[in-house]
């Protein structure tokens, strides 16, 4: 089942943010669909990884993840 996740990260401000980020989330899930919108230093994920899992994995690669209001 998938999973849509809509995530606010403070410290991502990049390119080579949006990068790392795009490729943890893929490593979770190969599968995922991810846009990222470094202006609003945002990322959308649909994954059939856990919510959990999306934000563990963010903050093993030094970006704190928080649900976007």
């Amino acid at each position: 089942m998938s999973l849509q996740l809509t995530l606010h990260l403070p410290d991502m401000s990049c390119g080579h943010c949006a990068t790392a980020v795009t490729q943890a989330l893929k490593a979770l899930d190969a599968a995922a669909l991810v846009a990222v919108d470094l202006t609003q230093r945002r990322v959308t994920v649909t994954t059939s990884a856990s919510e959990q899992a999306v934000i563990a994995g963010l903050d093993g690669i030094g970006f704190e993840a928080r649900p976007a209001v």
